[in-house]
Parts: C-alpha cells; sequence; structure tokens
C-alpha cells in the first residue's frame, strides 16, 4: 500500500427523521402525541419524586433522632451506676464505655448525659459528663462530686 492509496473510513450520516422527506408525513413516528413532537422527551421519574420533597428554609430531613433527643447523647440512669460502679470510682465517658454501658460508634466517644433522680448509696465521681438537675442533686447528697470541665 502506498500513501496516495489511503482513505479516510467514511461515516455514515445520522438519519433525521421527522422533517418531511422519503418516509412521509409522519416520517416513522407515528401520530400526534408526546412522542411524535420535535423535543419530544419523556419526563423522567426520578425528577417527579425529587419535586415533592420540600425545600423552605428550616425543612431538614431527621437523622437518626430517638424520641426528640439528637444521636451523639448517650442517656445513663442512676440505677444503671449503681449496680456497676463501686464507691469513689470516678465515672468518666471513657469507663462506662469499658465497661459496656455506652457505646462508640465511628470511632467518636458520644457525649454521656445522666439522668434519674433517685438515692444513692455509693459516693461517685463524675467527670466529663452533662447531668441533669435530679441526678446532680442524689449524687451531691450521697456525698459524691460533680466536676466540672473548668476544674479538670
Amino acid at each position: 500500500m502506498q500513501f496516495h492509496q489511503l482513505q479516510s473510513p467514511q461515516r455514515k450520516r445520522k438519519r433525521r427523521i421527522g422533517r418531511g422527506g422519503k418516509r412521509g408525513t409522519y416520517s416513522g413516528k407515528g401520530m400526534k402525541g408526546q412522542k411524535s413532537r420535535a423535543g419530544g422527551k419523556l419526563r423522567p421519574q426520578l425528577r417527579d419524586t425529587i419535586k415533592k420533597f420540600p425545600k423552605k428554609r428550616g425543612v431538614k430531613t431527621r437523622g437518626f433522632h430517638t424520641q426528640g433527643r439528637p444521636h451523639n447523647v448517650a442517656e445513663v440512669q442512676l440505677r444503671t451506676l449503681e449496680k456497676i460502679m463501686k464507691a469513689g470510682e470516678t465515672v468518666t465517658p471513657k469507663l462506662l464505655a469499658q465497661k459496656g454501658v455506652i457505646q462508640v460508634r465511628g470511632g467518636k466517644m458520644p457525649e454521656v448525659k445522666l439522668l434519674g433522680s433517685l438515692t444513692l448509696a455509693k459516693k461517685l465521681l463524675i467527670q466529663d459528663c452533662q447531668i441533669s438537675k435530679g441526678a446532680r442533686f442524689a449524687i451531691e447528697k450521697a456525698g459524691g462530686k460533680v466536676i466540672e470541665k473548668s476544674e479538670v
């Protein structure tokens, strides 16, 4: 083969139907209707689904919430501490995770909130935990102490 014998590849032109010509009046598109019109594309089903979601200010999809409380706060009852802790022990989120009271999810330690208002028989030190008024009163009445973050 020589240079003057080379040919470029022949490209076939795409047939444009719907403009009269050899295919007749309807040009293979049938009669009337959305599909026979120029630019006749059907609306995607996904678009209708998306349009149903509210897009106003303040409307957000709820994540994993339980009873209106955010999922990153683990709630611990005082009666649970009464059962598993020894007198004089310091309660921290890390210790509660080790004892299996709270779960560490995704490598993140959740914030711990102590709830309840029963009378404690053990003296406990509470550190790095949120605490309700009733729980604070019960712990301090038993001789325990709540260590605030500023005191550490």
